[in-house]
């Protein structure tokens, strides 16, 4: 009692929440709100590294689905839906017009499935079953068979649209779900992998060396610099950037107390995250190459350290 905070910071997180996003989300917010506060769910990404071919059987008889293949099939059906519409609506020489305009608009802006590798498998539970996965399990030569993680993470990784060759740099890699995702595409002529945190960077090794073959591992540089210096390092170098920032981290702030910045005596530092976020977003876009990609995203649902840092 005397040395626990007076007020959780959990708590003090989840009044900040129903304070700004109830604004910003209106009558959305009740239902994010019971889902950030719902036990967290985990997608198992497979690794194509280990000789696992059992595990999709094994999943799908668990009545787990592959959730990117089928984003690929919902899309594939909405862009033939859209297609199929405007023959519809149309007549003659209108018609035709209309069906060539719907036809670019298909080919000019492609659905999510013309993005993606679909070597990346990410299987989930449905909603409402909280199916556990089991433990991970080594290969014969000892890479575990799948990597668990909540599977919006693999989003942003699915949205740099990694190409043959690129080179790829992951500013704010570790934990390393994301770095291994990269790496999952098998088309990363070289990645680099930074974390300012050096014991963050430890759990990164341990990523690799437990799921990338030594051959793979060797393409990959892992370093600790101020992702905020990068550009001094290996600035206008790469074709893919993704900066994955520090932010509050929603969930784990409205549920563990353990290292949560809602803490009092991490109030500055909190105040600070849009200034860090803007500056690594700054180094990561100096980073890149001129006509190169980058994908700026946040664990964290504030308009602050999203749509205004990017603006």
């Amino acid at each position: 009692a005397t040395t626990a905070p007076r007020i959780p910071s959990t708590r003090l997180a989840l009044h900040h929440f129903d304070t700004s996003y109830s604004l910003h989300l209106g009558a959305l917010w009740p239902s994010v709100r019971a889902g950030l506060l719902c036990e967290q769910k985990y997608g198992a990404l497979l690794n194509n590294f280990a000789a696992a071919d059992h595990v999709p059987q094994e999943l799908e008889l668990l009545n787990a689905t592959d959730f990117v293949s089928e984003a690929q099939q919902w899309q594939r059906g909405a862009a033939v839906g859209e297609v199929a519409r405007g023959c519809q609506e149309g007549s003659g020489e209108g018609r035709t017009v209309m069906q060539a305009e719907m036809m670019t608009q298909a080919e000019m802006s492609p659905p999510l499935c013309a993005s993606i590798s679909s070597k990346i498998k990410c299987y989930t539970f449905p909603r409402g079953d909280i199916t556990r996965f089991r433990p991970a399990r080594p290969d014969s030569l000892g890479l575990l068979d799948y990597y668990l993680m909540d599977a919006a993470s693999l989003l942003p990784v699915l949205a740099l649209n990694v190409q043959p060759g690129d080179f790829v740099l992951d500013l704010c890699a570790a934990p390393g779900g994301k770095t291994l995702a990269l790496l999952q595409t098998g088309f990363c002529g070289h990645l680099a992998a930074n974390d300012v945190s050096i014991s963050r960077t430890k759990r990164l090794y341990e990523v690799l060396h437990s799921y990338v073959p030594k051959e793979v591992r060797d393409t990959v540089s892992v370093t600790s610099y101020d992702g905020r210096d990068w550009d001094q390092v290996k600035g206008g170098t790469f074709h893919k950037v993704l900066v994955d920032v520090p932010c509050t981290t929603d969930r784990h702030s409205a549920m563990e107390e353990h290292n949560n910045i809602f803490h009092k005596r991490r109030t500055k530092e909190r105040q600070m995250l849009p200034m860090l976020q803007l500056e690594l977003l700054m180094a990561g876009i100096l980073a890149a190459k001129p006509g190169a990609e980058l994908v700026y995203s946040t664990c964290s649902l504030s308009p602050l350290q999203n749509e205004c840092v990017v603006e």
